[in-house]
């Protein structure tokens, strides 16, 4: 029995396996068929989420993601001039004010503090300000990522490029762990 595009194939419905199943093995799918009133339930679930999401984007003139939310919170938070575009490379925008007032930051928004850091190698980058929820736990994996922020760090980008970059590589970007030290909040505003 093979998996032709999910269809039914010797009378069952199967489905690769995403940790045990190797090339050309096929395993059964143990979770059971979604039945219609699921499927509607979700349907109308999103059906909401979807005007919401395009309230969002009207308020924050971007498509509603994490990354873009995220942007438009910390640039009303932290004076951020944000680039008028939302695919300019590397860098979201500049601080306005303070001490960091006129050095590039690219923000992210980590609903799970991992650990993790999605970096990038440009050198016009100074800082990363990253927002994030409750710290990821074991127990999180099935859970909801609630959109909340719970914390703010700093990070000087070349300082944290220089100590994570493997020798002689050169990639676009990269996750990486910053050392667990890195990730204690903040009371100074950048």
């Amino acid at each position: 029995m093979r998996l032709i595009s999910g269809r039914l194939v010797g009378g069952r419905r199967t489905r690769p396996h995403a940790r045990s199943a190797s090339p050309g093995r096929v395993v059964r799918w143990h979770a059971g068929l979604m039945d219609a009133t699921d499927l509607a339930e979700l349907a109308a679930l999103l059906r909401q989420r979807n005007i919401i999401d395009q309230q969002i984007g009207r308020l924050i003139n971007r498509p509603m993601t994490a990354g873009h939310a995220g942007e438009w919170i910390a640039s009303r938070i932290f004076d951020i001039e944000l680039e008028p575009s939302a695919v300019a490379k590397a860098i979201d925008g500049r601080f306005r004010t303070g001490a960091l007032a006129g050095k590039s930051v690219n923000v992210k928004w980590y609903l799970k503090r991992e650990g993790l850091l999605d970096m990038t190698e440009a050198v016009e980058l100074d800082y990363y300000l990253v927002l994030t929820g409750p710290k990821a736990s074991a127990r999180d994996v099935r859970t909801v990522r609630a959109w909340r922020i719970d914390a703010a760090y700093l990070f000087d980008a070349q300082q944290l490029l220089a100590a994570h970059r493997p020798a002689g590589s050169r990639s676009e970007s990269h996750p990486v762990c910053a050392k667990r030290d890195g990730w204690q909040p903040r009371s100074t505003q950048p």
